[in-house]
This record gives C-alpha cells, sequence and structure tokens, in this order.
C-alpha cells in the first residue's frame, strides 16, 4: 500500500493551489497521457469548489464523491469511480482517500488526493455527492486512519464483488463502507466484508459483455481478468461489478443514505 502525503493549508488565497489539487500527477491515470489542459484544469478546480463549497455547508464529515471519469451509459451506468472525502484529513481539510489503478497495470494503491485531482481526468463536468447518517460517518473517519486494511494491490477493473482474489476502486470503497455500517468493528477483512454484504442483500451491478469484448479485453488489458467470476456466469457474458450506483442502491436499502445530489458546473 502507498499513501501519497500531502500537507493542505486552510489560507482561502492558496486554497485553489493546495487544497483543491494534490499530488501524485499520474495516480490512476494512463502514465503515457498529456498533461491536463488549461481548461481541464479550471474546469476541475471549479467542480472542485463546488463540491467542498457544499461539503462546508452540509457540516459532513465524511461523505462519497463520485466522478464520470469515462462514458458508461452502454452500460446503463452514469458514475465511474467514488472516492471518500474526510473534513478532518490528518494532511489537510476534505481531502479524498481513494483507491487508484497504477498506470493501467494490474497493480493499485491507495491515494490521499485533493478534490481537484478527482475531477480532474473526466468526461462530464458533474459529481454526485453522498451524505451518510452521523454516526456512519464518525465509524467511517475511524476507519480511514488505517484504510489498508480492506486493500488489495491486486487490480481488476471488473473484479468479482465476492472474490478476494483482485479489486477495484468501488470495490475497496464498499468494503470498507461494510466495516464501517457493522457498528460491531469485528470487519477487519474483506471476506469478512464480503460474507457480510452477502447477508445484507448486497446486489452488485451486472453488466453484459460479448465474448469478443471479454477475449479483448484479458488479451491487452493488463488490468482485465475475469477468472474471479463464476464459470457459468462468465461463459453468459454476465459479469457482475461494484459501482457506484450498487453502492447508493444498497445504502438507500440499509437505511443509511441520507442524500443523493448532483453537482454541475454552470
Amino acid at each position: 500500500m502507498r499513501l501519497a502525503k500531502q500537507a493542505c493549508t486552510t489560507s482561502f488565497a492558496l486554497f485553489t493551489a493546495t487544497c483543491l489539487m494534490a499530488l501524485p500527477a499520474q495516480a490512476g491515470r494512463g502514465c503515457d497521457e498529456l498533461p491536463a489542459r488549461p481548461d481541464q484544469l479550471q474546469h476541475a478546480l471549479s467542480l472542485a469548489l463546488k463540491v467542498r463549497t457544499r461539503l462546508e455547508t452540509s457540516q459532513q464529515q465524511v461523505a462519497i464523491v463520485a466522478r464520470v471519469g469515462r462514458d458508461m451509459s452502454k452500460y446503463g451506468l452514469r458514475y465511474s469511480h467514488a472516492a471518500l472525502a474526510w473534513r478532518d484529513h490528518p494532511q489537510g481539510r476534505w481531502l479524498v482517500v481513494h483507491e487508484l489503478n497504477e498506470c493501467h497495470s494490474d497493480r493499485s494503491s491507495l491515494y490521499n488526493e485533493g478534490l481537484g485531482n478527482v475531477f480532474l481526468d473526466v468526461v462530464e463536468n458533474e459529481a454526485l455527492l453522498l451524505t451518510l447518517p452521523a454516526p456512519l460517518q464518525a465509524r467511517l473517519a475511524e476507519r480511514l486512519r488505517h484504510p489498508g486494511r480492506m486493500h488489495e494491490a491486486r487490480y481488476n477493473v471488473v473484479a468479482y464483488p465476492f472474490s478476494t482474489r483482485y479489486q477495484n476502486s468501488n470495490q475497496w470503497l464498499l468494503e470498507t463502507l461494510a466495516g464501517a455500517l457493522d457498528d460491531t468493528g469485528r470487519l477487519n477483512n474483506r471476506q469478512a466484508a464480503q460474507e457480510w454484504l452477502k447477508v445484507r442483500g448486497y446486489q452488485p451491478s451486472v453488466i453484459r459483455l460479448r465474448t469478443f469484448s471479454r477475449l479483448g479485453g484479458r488479451l491487452f488489458n493488463e488490468n482485465v481478468a475475469f477468472d474471479d467470476h463464476p464459470t457459468n456466469k462468465r461463459l453468459a457474458g454476465k459479469i457482475a461489478v461494484v459501482t457506484v450506483e450498487s453502492i447508493a442502491e444498497f445504502l438507500q436499502a440499509q437505511q443509511s443514505l441520507i442524500s443523493r445530489e448532483v453537482i454541475r458546473l454552470e
């Protein structure tokens, strides 16, 4: 596990330079990508500022923030990636903690980043903000002090939700949520979290992939694997994955979702 550390000043004059943006520059992105254009940077900062302002006015401690990082419409999905925004992060106010894939490889790390980084690599200037009950927020804040307990470095963008072989970014968030939702404090590993999610009725999203898509993805992308999925589902092209939408639906079913708010640039 690698946690990128940043300091974040509370001075408003330096706010956009230090609180909304953070290192590392290539976390979760292709290592051969070009630097962000000025307009991309401006949009990322503007959206991040709107999200941060909303978080401040709603007096949240921990919230879920999601982005439209890729076009998922053909799968009936809108948001590609979610992160946990933490008000009192030890390295600065309103940093996010999330799992990110390393340069399209089969590895991931956990990162602390500014909100601006979250919205730097998107296809739409839109954020989804999920707010949670105060007791759940408090337990999440404690979990985020040791975020690695639910982290698996072997990354798979289509990781099966009920296998510990791999993990994708949204799966880390869901399993961390499970540990906090169970107020006994006993869910301290991935297997226990997944069993708890099964019992509580978590339903992953199911995307349909043709044979050609599955084979092509496996051959040409190191971060795609299907060998953790049940054979019958895999052969039928029914691939179950943890998505932002399935996380929101589960929270609502558990009566643990206070609000769901879409924030866009004007």
